[in-house]
């Protein structure tokens, strides 16, 4: 078993690790605690670990999981400075850098499997439903996308991928009312492939992927290639829904839904992030 590091300050170095556990079967664990929030600082260590999937030869499946108990990983960090962030070049497919992670990851020659334990909030859930397959902890697993509930419109292509796993009138319900979801409603509305009891979340993940990891490769790519043709959104549908995303960012309005949001505990362990679908409908 190999783990590799990168080469950064301490700090940033240990916030995503890459741990193959043989050549073929990949783990990617998130770990900032307390909360696994998105800093911005994460942005180019995801992008390595995506360009590493890429272009390795013998990786067939990626899993993305926690070390953080209580968080798969949530929201970006509104704490940070984000104008910088928010508009960075973009990358070579003309999308915003986030965006266009996601996208490269959807449309890996790999599988990528969603390991979720612990609250999955907008980019969580966005990260999630970039990935070809999702299993929820039974218990354990609350995906939401918040974004409405804070006056923002959600950037990271959720309409677009969320509306084709589950329809119009659940992808409505979910991304307007801003509320949590659990495990076992995520399952039904098809948000998730399967939700499992918790115990029993580790051993069918792994079995799953290391399964996969045993057929030919060649056999892996064509057979999801011809599933991405029929299943993924294009670009142009990703990318109207980052540029909304932004200029969301700037209105009043919005402005003042975060700043309550974070005089009542928001981007901060607590209430506020245990319970933020409660919070955001309280606005």
């Amino acid at each position: 078993m190999t783990v590799l590091q990168k080469p950064r300050d301490e700090k940033a170095s240990s916030q995503i690790r890459l741990v193959k556990r043989s050549p073929e079967y990949w783990r990617v664990t998130i770990d900032r605690p307390p909360l696994n929030i998105f800093g911005p600082e994460m942005l180019p260590q995801v992008g390595e670990i995506i360009t590493a999937i890429e272009t390795d030869k013998k990786v067939k499946v990626v899993v993305f999981d926690s070390a953080v108990e209580g968080f798969f990983m949530i929201h970006l960090d509104f704490l940070a400075n984000l104008e910088d962030m928010a508009h960075l070049p973009p990358g070579p497919t003309g999308l915003h850098p986030w965006p266009e992670m996601l996208v490269r990851l959807s449309r890996a020659p790999v599988v990528s499997i969603a390991l979720i334990r612990g609250r999955a909030t907008g980019m969580g859930s966005e990260l999630a439903l970039a990935c070809d397959m999702r299993f929820a902890s039974r218990e354990k697993a609350i995906l939401s996308q918040f974004e409405v509930g804070a006056g923002l419109v959600p950037g990271g292509a959720v309409m677009a991928r969320m509306s084709r796993l589950m329809g119009r009138g659940r992808t409505l319900e979910v991304i307007l009312s801003a509320d949590d979801v659990s495990g076992d409603l995520a399952e039904r509305y098809g948000y998730v492939n399967r939700s499992l009891p918790d115990a029993d979340l580790d051993g069918f993940v792994d079995a799953l992927a290391t399964r996969i990891a045993s057929f030919d490769k060649q056999v892996i790519m064509g057979t999801k290639r011809l599933v991405d043709v029929a299943s993924l959104p294009p670009d142009i549908e990703i990318q109207s829904g980052w540029d909304a995303c932004v200029a969301s960012m700037g209105q009043p309005a919005t402005q003042q839904r975060i700043k309550t949001l974070i005089e009542r505990g928001f981007c901060k362990p607590g209430d506020a992030e245990n319970r933020l679908g409660d919070f955001v409908g309280q606005l």
